[in-house]
Formats: C-alpha cells, structure tokens, sequence
C-alpha cells in the first residue's frame, strides 16, 4: 500500500547526464492557434468529447514552464528519496514531456535511468489491470459489479462474506481486511493463501468503512480468471495491453529484459529484487495477482492513459465502451462516505495527496508502493505518470512530497479558463 513510505534518506551516486525528449513551449500563440496546432495530430480534438478543447488552456509562465520538474526531481534525489525516476505528461492526445532522471540502480553498479526502464507498478496493477479486466467481464455481461463474489467463487463465502459484492470490491468498501496477519509457516503455497483469504474474517460490514485491501483486489484476480477460464496475466495480455499496443507491460517479465528493470529492494538471501515483484503477498502468489505483480514503462502507461481520455478508445481500437469507462471512473462509493473511489480508481480519498491542489474534481488515479503513481484530468485531457523505484536499494526512499508538487505544476499549466494560451510543440502518441 502506498501509506508506509518512511520519511528517511540514503546516499547514493549519479551517472553523469540524463535521457530526454523535452518538448519546449512558446508563448507567443492565442488560445486558437493552440487548438489548430493541435489539430495537426490526427483525432486529437474529435477524440475528447468529455472537455472543450476551446476552454483548455495551458497557463502562462516562462519560457520552459516544465523546468520546474526538473527542479523538483533534482531536489528530492539530492535529499535522497529516491534515485531516479521517469517523468512524462500527456495532452491532448501527445506526449508534452517526457524525462528520465538520474540512475535506475545504485548497487552492484550505478545504471543511468533511461525512458525505457521497466518498473515494478506494485498496487498501479489494481487499476491498469485488475479493475480494467472486472469492468471488461462486466460490460460482456459475464458478471454483474451488484453479484456476490460468493456467486462466482463460492469458496470466499465463508465467515460472513456471502453478501460482499464485486463492487464492494472495487471500491474498497467490503470490510476486508488490508493484508493477511503474518504467518509463521515459513513455506506458503499460493493455493494456502488464497484458502486464507477466503476464510479471513471482516473487520466491518460490507459498504460500512473505506479500508483499502489488497486482498480484496487479489479475489478480484481470482474472480477475473473463474468467468473468464484463463489467467489473469493472459486475460489482460490479451484484451488489454496487445489491443494498447502495450508491448512492455506484463506480468513475470522475460529474463531478458532483466537489465532494463529498475530493481527494487535487498534480498534477504542476498542480491536484489528485480524483475521479481516486490510485493509480499503477490510474491506469495507466484508473481501475478490481482494487486500487485505488473511491471510496464511510462509510454506504455501513456498509452493506457489516452485510451481512458479517449473513453476507451485508441487508434481506432475500442477496448472498453465509453460507458465503461465513465462508471469506472466517476464516484462509486456510498453515498455520504468522505472516501471517494471509483471502481479501482482514486478520487477524493485519504490516499489522495498526490494529485495534488489543481487537477479538478472529475479527475482520478493511483500509486504504487514502489514509488510509481499517474493521474489523469478528463477536465483538462492531462495526465502525469511518476515512475520511480523509490525503495531501492534499502527501502528507505519517500515521494510523496515529490507526487504532490509535481502534480501542483502540472495541473496548474492546464486550466480550463480563459488564459493566454501557448503552443505546446508535442509528439504525437504513436
């Protein structure tokens, strides 16, 4: 969970330089040559339905108004909470900044960070993933968010759970525990720990209290691979992530793609983690589990993204209907709670420092225990992707403060005013 981040510091060393594609930004254009710059990336415009691209304007500042990202990042690595990270905001259908910072690794050898890096998306696999997938079943009719769970995986029934529904679920609403109590079996089976989690007991009556579950989401896993008959991993491969063209996004990644991970913490045998997830209970799990276990890359999360501003369409690919992505998206928790969720998504909640000050109501995201975390603003067709290994290599890394004043910056440059406008020179998503 993205709560326990320790607020001490390491030191470390840095690689000279940094990869970039930074996209300067003039501020000579009116508000209407922004809107015929952007229509030279195709569907930029048509695609957004949701915002008036006529009222989105990107707020007026100096001549580089991303330089204070690179501030910020610079800072927090000399205080040394984390040792690199990739940084990249879309809009409007493009890529407006994208930067890697500082190493993707320490020890045994210092690596340079680069855009490429694939990181471990710890609890970011709740909403790229698992909740996706639930949505997905949903929408095809082979589940229903009000059916019991216990309809489905009769098993999760037991100790007073029959009534728990799948929505209940999503939002963090069925009195679930967070995590299983510290077992002393040195040996756990992953059969023996889903058993576990079907017989834990609930701390409050479902739709009572917000408690934030990750064993809530890993039943979501296992209920996603009941309706559908295949594994989670392939379930989202599958209809998710290829249809995306989401090609370094997945569960177990390849043995060669080790070297461009960005390892996470110390074994206790030795060595470092990495390319194996470091969440304890999806480790439990063999790796893929519904709240933890993705490792993927900012331009693919990039892609994810668009899809979602773009009501689950991308490139002429429909992989959710716009409805879908709506329910999703909008507040589902009950009605009068202060902890607003989405199904799967962040809106208003105790977890939500990290959108920061700006980014409007409508907008939602989510973090990651190692340090990852995106946020993404229909208002103002923004998103912001942090992915950072802010625990290696001791675990001792904190970003918080960092996703914060990140988002400042970025949800105050997009603003749905009437502002002097600029021409933001983007890449087109390919």
């Amino acid at each position: 969970m993205p709560t326990k981040e320790p607020e001490s510091s390491w030191g470390f060393s840095r690689a000279g330089g940094s990869q970039a594609r930074l996209h300067s930004v003039s501020t000579a254009l009116s508000m209407r040559s922004l809107v015929l710059a952007v229509l030279f990336f195709p569907g930029s415009l048509s695609a957004f339905p949701i915002a008036n691209p006529n009222e989105i304007a990107l707020v007026h500042g100096p001549a580089d108004p991303f330089a204070e990202i690179d501030r910020v990042v610079e800072h927090h690595m000399g205080l040394g909470n984390l040792p690199g990270a990739v940084v990249l905001v879309g809009h409007q259908d493009a890529i407006v900044f994208e930067r890697a910072y500082g190493n993707r690794s320490v020890e045994p050898e210092i690596e340079a960070m680069t855009l490429s890096t694939i990181f471990d998306l710890a609890s970011l696999t709740k909403v790229v993933a698992t909740a996706p997938a639930v949505m997905l079943l949903a929408q095809r009719g082979q589940l229903k968010l009000e059916d019991p769970v216990s309809k489905h995986l009769p098993a999760f029934g037991r100790a007073g759970k029959k009534k728990v529904t799948v929505g209940q679920l999503l939002v963090h609403y069925s009195g679930l525990p967070a995590d299983l109590r510290q077992s002393r079996r040195r040996r756990i089976s992953s059969q023996s720990v889903v058993t576990r989690i079907y017989r834990t007991r609930l701390l409050a009556r479902p739709g009572q209290k917000f408690i934030y579950s990750d064993l809530g989401f890993v039943v979501l896993g296992k209920l996603v691979e009941k309706v559908s008959r295949q594994s989670l991993a392939q379930f989202v491969r599958e209809n998710i992530f290829s249809p995306l063209g989401m090609t370094s996004t997945c569960f177990l990644p390849r043995a060669e793609d080790t070297l461009n991970i960005a390892p996470t913490e110390r074994r206790r045998e030795g060595g470092l983690l990495r390319g194996q997830v470091h969440d304890s209970l999806a480790g439990k799990l063999g790796g893929i589990a519904g709240d933890a276990g993705l490792f993927s890359t900012a331009s693919d999360l990039a892609r994810f993204c668009q899809m979602l501003l773009q009501r689950g369409k991308r490139n002429g690919v429909e992989v959710l209907h716009p409805e879908t992505v709506a329910l999703m998206t909008s507040p589902q928790s009950p009605d009068g709670k202060p902890n607003v969720r989405g199904f799967g998504w962040d809106i208003q909640s105790t977890y939500s420092s990290v959108k920061g000050s700006f980014f409007s109501a409508r907008s939602y995201g989510h973090t990651g225990y190692t340090g990852t975390s995106l946020w993404i603003d229909p208002e103002t067709e923004t998103f912001l992707i942090i992915l950072t290994n802010r625990v290696h290599p001791e675990g001792k890394g904190n970003v918080k403060e960092l996703r914060t004043e990140l988002a400042n910056i970025v949800g105050r440059m997009f603003q749905p005013a009437s502002l002097p406008a600029v021409d933001a020179n983007a890449t087109h998503l390919p």
